[in-house]
């Protein structure tokens, strides 16, 4: 720090309010870990990272948290961690930091004790974030901006942080370790799944006990999927511009407390809530993966709010521009946290290994996974402080572990990137399949690619299709139905004038935009939808189910209702969307891919003959014959059928002997295909799925033999079974 500096730190210094008079002597000096506030037999024990700080304070409030009750310095100083003993206190204590230190934002400082801040490992808060002006740490409206210090105390309306008691009886709970080739992803949000499910006592929907409750299990549990990801749940905090105009940060990507789950989503005051979520949905076989934000914080650029980090050591935790007042931004929120940093890695790790040891998470998926995993020079680095930490982690290494591949930095578009180990969300499957479908010329080779697995894209780093989580439609965009139904999207709710979201969306609105009483275009409009999902759940790889999909969720067009905390987000439990035949038609398609190993295989399609001549997929025309160059290159070729032998699922499976035809017809005629004769499979083949109709039970599937003539629609698909002759 120059003299300059030093000068400005003790002229701050000598403004900041007084401490309390009358600090017991009882404190003692304590440890420096684990970080935190920890509960001991006779009291607590904090421990907080601050490398500039000059002196570090716990703020004590009583029940409401209104009134600092109490203030303590920590007495001792281990490297860069201030801690200290506090006999007497209890689970359930409020408290808060206040760190003394340089407020220089010209030179990356921002200490303000003025401003009460959060705890970096608190595991509980006592109410929701909402932005507001206190939380800001300069005077809004100052010609100097953030360079001018506020000294106007806002302890009475800032969150306070909850000291946890951390026994909880998980009885014979345990993860369900689902393989993740064997799994089936289901994105939802806590408050949208049950804020108007019917059968959910009503003081319960939106919440973690919501979704508990047997009426959210029982359909989770009847829809077919193996896990649960949850946007996220870890305390965030609502923008100020949002709340000015009476919106809300619904999905979450805007955290704050990366230990703790947001009181939005607790119908008490008890993190045990969560806990008892997870045993619950454990207990029914099911899988909880925390969608989780850990490249950015909620405090945005250097005019956003100062609640934790910034206010506590703003050069370790952040990535700062040359000049250290701004903050370089590979997130487009106006910062970017510094995993490259000691301080802020430990944290990261702490709290992955916290939801996963305390809370019994079974994964995660990482919100711009790219900006995480950058090193201290600012690239995109597979053997960088986080992804070689998560390598060597003991822990982590038993759960799941999902990246979303790409941020708005350089070099930041990352799928295939990630390191063994590692599975990513698969942008390119999304859009090759939406191509597919909507007719997009010359899409056929890319389309077959991602049914196959996308080898092109995950063969490189010796990982098998289980890297790719292969989707259709997630919280960020358009929902199927709306995929199907618009052209443009439709975010005039949002306030911003639609110019928010995504332009490029590859939707096809099948001849009208929006809502129509048209009886063809919605029988198309139920075709596409089946073949997504049918694609989908046919596809070698993970499938990515959107909650709401399988019963026509609507935004309306909206396709990034991040700010809608209302029915434009939340289910339609409604008696229509609960009769929806798209929910039973996916319910079908789900124990079909559970049936038939052969479509869940760990193991890349090829092409390649073994030593008996038999190939592990064979690919053909219209005709019956096997497609030509000439044919893979048309780029008006887009009926194709393909043959999955049965022979190269694992020998283990149950109904291991059943391969799969599957009959492809993207184009705006119907088609008349010839079945293919295929060597050693002479029987016939049985239609389980045909998107012209629907599904079929195996009892009432329509038989073909080989060369016969199966008719479909335009833009349709089939899927046929034959088990092998003896």
């Amino acid at each position: 720090m120059t003299a300059k500096a030093v000068g400005k730190t003790r002229a701050h210094r000598a403004s900041s309010p007084p401490a309390a008079a009358g600090a017991p002597g009882a404190v003692q000096s304590g440890h420096p870990w684990p970080l935190g506030a920890t509960l001991h037999d006779g009291g607590v024990n904090f421990a907080v990272f601050a490398s500039a700080a000059e002196k570090v304070e716990i703020c004590l409030f009583g029940a409401e948290g209104a009134h600092e009750e109490r203030r303590i310095a920590l007495p001792a100083r281990t490297d860069d961690i201030w801690h200290g003993f506090v006999p007497g206190l209890t689970a359930g204590t409020r408290y808060g930091l206040r760190v003394h230190g340089p407020y220089e934002p010209q030179h990356g400082w921002r200490c303000n004790p003025y401003k009460l801040l959060l705890d970096p490992y608190a595991k509980q808060l006592d109410r929701p974030l909402k932005g507001n002006e206190w939380q800001y740490g300069y005077p809004l409206g100052q010609d100097k901006r953030d360079l001018h210090m506020d000294t106007r105390d806002n302890a009475l309306h800032a969150a306070k942080c909850v000291v946890v008691d951390p026994h909880f009886d998980w009885g014979d709970d345990h993860h369900p370790a689902v393989p993740m080739q064997d799994s089936i992803f289901y994105e939802v949000h806590v408050r949208g799944f049950t804020k108007q499910m019917p059968d959910v006592p009503e003081h319960l929907r939106g919440t973690f006990a919501g979704l508990a409750t047997e009426p959210a299990i029982a359909h989770l549990k009847d829809l077919g999927v193996t896990s649960v990801e949850l946007l996220p749940v870890q305390a965030f905090n609502d923008e100020r511009r949002l709340v000015d105009l009476g919106l809300a940060n619904y999905w979450g990507y805007n955290s704050i407390g990366f230990l703790a789950p947001d009181p939005r989503y607790m119908a008490g005051n008890d993190i045990n809530e969560f806990r008892q979520m997870v045993k619950a949905l454990h207990a029914a076989g099911l899988e909880v993966i925390l969608d989780v934000a850990y490249n950015h914080s909620c405090e945005g650029n250097h005019l956003g709010p100062t609640l934790c980090f910034k206010g506590i050591d703003n050069r370790s935790y952040y990535r700062l521009t040359e000049d250290h007042r701004h903050y370089l931004d590979f997130t487009g929120t106006g910062n970017t946290l510094n995993t490259s940093h000691p301080a802020m890695l430990r944290l990261v790790m702490d709290s992955l290994r916290y939801w996963v040891e305390e809370m019994h998470v079974d994964g995660f998926r990482f919100d711009l996974a790219p900006a995480i995993a950058r090193n201290a020079s600012g690239g995109f680095d597979h053997r960088g402080p986080f992804l070689s930490a998560v390598a060597q982690d003991p822990v982590l290494k038993r759960v799941k572990m999902i990246a979303e591949p790409w941020d708005l930095g350089e070099y930041g578009y990352q799928v295939g990137g990630f390191p063994q180990g590692w599975s990513e969300w698969n942008g390119q499957y999304r859009d090759r399949v939406r191509d597919y479908w909507r007719g997009v010329e010359g899409s056929l080779g890319d389309f077959a690619a991602a049914l196959c697995g996308s080898a092109d894209i995950y063969g490189p780093s010796r990982r098998g299709p289980r890297a790719s989580v292969n989707l259709i439609t997630v919280h960020d965009g358009f929902t199927l139905n709306d995929l199907v139904s618009y052209n443009d999207k439709h975010n005039e709710a949002n306030a911003e004038d639609n110019r928010d979201g995504e332009s490029h969306n590859r939707s096809w609105n099948c001849g009208a935009e929006g809502p129509t009483e048209d009886p063809e275009i919605l029988a198309f409009r139920e075709r596409q939808k089946r073949n997504f999902l049918t694609t989908l759940f046919c596809s070698r790889g993970v499938p990515l189910l959107l909650g709401g999909d399988e019963m026509s969720r609507t935004q309306g067009g909206n396709n990034n209702a991040y700010c809608q905390d209302n029915p434009i987000s939340w289910f339609d439990w409604s008696d229509e969307r609960r009769q929806d035949p798209l929910l039973a038609f996916t319910k079908a398609m789900l124990r079909l891919r559970r049936e038939l190993p052969v479509l869940r295989h760990n193991a890349w399609l090829t092409g390649h003959a073994d030593a008996d001549g038999r190939r592990d997929i064979v690919w053909y025309s219209v005709w019956g014959q096997e497609m030509t160059p000439e044919e893979w290159t048309n780029p008006a070729v887009r009926c194709v059928a393909a043959v999955l032998d049965a022979r190269f699922a694992p020998s283990h499976e149950e109904e291991s002997g059943r391969s799969v035809l599957l009959v492809f017809n993207a184009t705006g005629e119907d088609a008349t295909f010839t079945l293919p004769v295929v060597a050693r499979h002479e029987g016939e083949w049985a239609l389980r799925i045909y998107t012209g109709e629907g599904f079929f039970e195996e009892a009432d599937a329509r038989s073909y033999a080989p060369e016969a003539k199966l008719e479909l629609l335009a833009h349709s698909m089939a899927l046929l079974t034959q088990a092998p002759q003896e």
